[in-house]
């Protein structure tokens, strides 16, 4: 019995050690528990960072030269190469090299287009040796969704902005209502206020006008004063021919022209 007892005994108190032991071991615990999550966190961070960026579908995979060729021609402005090496996934020296390598290459076989550095960034533009048939097409162009008329009145709204109807066909000569109202259906004028002494309505171009025109303000308008007339002179031709109404003068002639 008593060696039966002594061997409970014994066997009882291998457990106790062992619950002994046991705080300390839950003690350590948390700690053990935080470094492995840090070791975990810290190996998704560094597989995250090597591995290819979300939607990128293997772009660093690309031929340099004509991924670079087809972003530069959806371009709104000068690209950097930072920008281009970060879009393609190369280093930023590769990137100006390719774009240097391009630039050469498209000027030795003549292209009609070039590569050009402005402004820190590269853009792909026309070759000024083609100006002419460039500007061929852009003017015909204009002049094929414009009437003679309709492209005379908007001049004189150009230039003498802001001006209302009356005026307008004053300088013309003609009656410019219905040209008028297509330049506005177009958007290419718009309503200005109104005239303080007549309360006729005022019209001036718009910034669709300037876009089309290729300008970037009113300020770049060519210069009409070497090949027109005095204002004073054409406003005095159109006023011949039309009877005066002045009360101060009581010749016949003064009311009435035959």
């Amino acid at each position: 019995m008593t060696e039966a007892v002594g061997d409970r005994a014994g066997t009882g108190g291998t457990p106790g050690a062992a619950e002994g032991e046991a705080p300390e071991r839950a003690a350590e615990g948390p700690e053990e528990s935080r470094a492995e999550t840090y070791e975990v966190q810290e190996a998704e961070e560094e597989r995250g960072a090597e591995a290819e960026p979300a939607g990128s579908d293997g772009v660093a995979e690309l031929a340099l030269k004509p991924a670079l060729e087809a972003v530069l021609m959806v371009v709104d402005e000068p690209a950097t190469p930072e920008h281009l090496a970060k879009v393609l996934e190369r280093r930023p020296r590769e990137v100006s090299d390719a774009l240097r390598e391009l630039a050469d290459a498209y000027t030795v076989e003549g292209r009609g287009f070039e590569l050009r550095l402005v402004a820190g960034g590269w853009r792909f533009y026309t070759r000024s040796d083609y100006a002419d048939a460039v500007e061929r097409f852009v003017l015909d162009g204009q002049q094929a969704r414009l009437t003679q008329a309709a492209l005379e009145t908007l001049a004189v709204v150009a230039y003498r902005q802001p001006v209302s109807r009356s005026r307008v066909s004053a300088v013309r000569g003609v009656n410019c209502d219905g040209v008028m109202r297509t330049l506005l259906q177009r958007g290419l004028l718009e309503e200005a206020g109104t005239e303080p002494e007549t309360g006729a309505i005022l019209y001036r171009t718009t910034h669709y006008f300037l876009e089309r025109m290729g300008l970037r303000g009113l300020d770049e308008l060519p210069e009409l004063a070497p090949f027109l007339p005095e204002a004073e002179a054409v406003e005095g031709e159109t006023q011949e021919g039309m009877p005066s109404f002045d009360v101060d003068d009581p010749s016949p002639d003064s009311q009435t022209e035959h």
